[in-house]
């Protein structure tokens, strides 16, 4: 058995395959690049739960959008406590006070909550008024609209959207495992949630776009890319936003969000700095490690998005929730459809006690 459960199949799925040799992801059926820009997240969220949700509203829009108002009642007890801890670590916390259950009604309070949540405590921590959900916005602009406070510009809107149809499903990643094995003990879909996001949190997880910005602070200017790389890489320092797991070229959740920032216009912010760190890192790798595939993965161009966001990046993995939390709530009603309870064995390679 490989460590890490290398090329173990533990799930049957339909709701998405990454094929890592081609670079290619699909999300029940659709690739991702028709999906990205063409379908809205609540869209794609619905893709995901046909079949698996019992009562699938015909208006997902709307009945997130009350979902939103609905969670809002857990930030009145927001405490100084919860607030004060790491935005991630706050989420979880404010996730937990919700009733758990297998329903349709719990799915939509849990998708909606990362949304509500993060806003709520990135604006306490500012020592700012939370702000009260707008149910009849899309989901990605009143996420933006609860952090910021200000409604955002559609392309800024747009542009949040994309990010959180490119994350909302991959495979059996960490957290969607985690989030599976919690589903398969009859646990509840807030429960599936929590096991989902503690295992996110990690920084081989969702945890890492945040280094990507400390990255390119270090960096400042393109022309000094190359030497903080070859310095980097001499000290024995890992790349971040290079190379993935299952992806043995380039990641295409890189290329979507790449042109996300695009759309953006005049709002890019390091775009042009970006590129030409990547431009050099991917060379340098190339020269460095031939036999190795290490190309761009989605924690770079995500660090770049929701940087151009006015987004903390002590939040990125909070966002990263709001997108893929979707994708947690359909796994979860898959194990329960079709699955059982997940327990694998292991292999005892400690001492053995005399005999008697």
């Amino acid at each position: 058995m490989e460590a890490g459960l290398e090329d173990v199949i533990a799930a049957r799925t339909v709701l998405s395959d990454v094929d890592g040799q081609a670079g290619r992801l699909i999300i029940r059926g659709a690739s991702l690049d028709s999906l990205v820009g063409v379908e809205s997240f609540e869209s794609v969220c619905a893709r995901l739960w046909a079949g698996f949700s019992p009562d699938l509203p015909a208006d997902l829009p709307a009945a997130l959008g009350r979902a939103r108002a609905e969670v809002w009642r857990e930030v009145d007890d927001l405490d100084d406590r919860l607030a004060a801890l790491p935005p991630v670590e706050a989420l979880r916390g404010l996730m937990a006070r919700l009733a758990d259950g297998e329903d349709t009604a719990t799915a939509l309070r849990v998708v909606a909550a990362p949304a509500v949540f993060t806003g709520a405590v990135l604006r306490r921590a500012q020592g700012l008024a939370p702000v009260h959900p707008d149910p009849g916005s899309g989901h990605a602009a009143d996420l933006l609209r609860m952090i910021s406070g200000a409604p955002p510009t559609p392309a800024q809107a747009a542009a949040l959207d994309a990010y959180l149809v490119t994350v909302i499903d991959h495979g059996l990643n960490a957290s969607t495992f985690a989030a599976r094995v919690a589903a398969s003990t009859r646990a509840g879909l807030v429960s599936a949630a929590l096991a989902g996001i503690s295992a996110l949190k990690g920084p081989l997880h969702g945890g890492a776009p945040g280094p990507v910005i400390d990255m390119l602070d270090a960096i400042a200017t393109p022309e000094h890319a190359r030497a903080w790389l070859e310095a980097a890489l001499d000290g024995g320092d890992r790349l971040m936003g290079f190379g993935h797991r299952v992806y043995r070229v380039r990641d295409p959740r890189a290329d979507a969000l790449k042109a996300a920032i695009r759309r953006l216009g005049a709002d890019q912010g390091r775009l042009a700095l970006g590129e030409a760190v990547e431009a050099a890192a991917l060379e340098i790798l190339r020269s460095r490690k031939p036999d190795r595939a290490l190309e761009t993965n989605v924690e770079f161009y995500t660090a770049l998005l929701l940087e151009a966001l006015s987004i903390p990046p002590s939040a990125f993995t909070c966002i990263f929730a709001a997108g893929r939390v979707a994708g947690w709530t359909a796994h979860a009603w898959e194990q329960v459809a079709t699955g059982r309870l997940i327990r694998p064995q292991s292999i005892y390679v400690g001492p053995v006690p005399a005999a008697a």
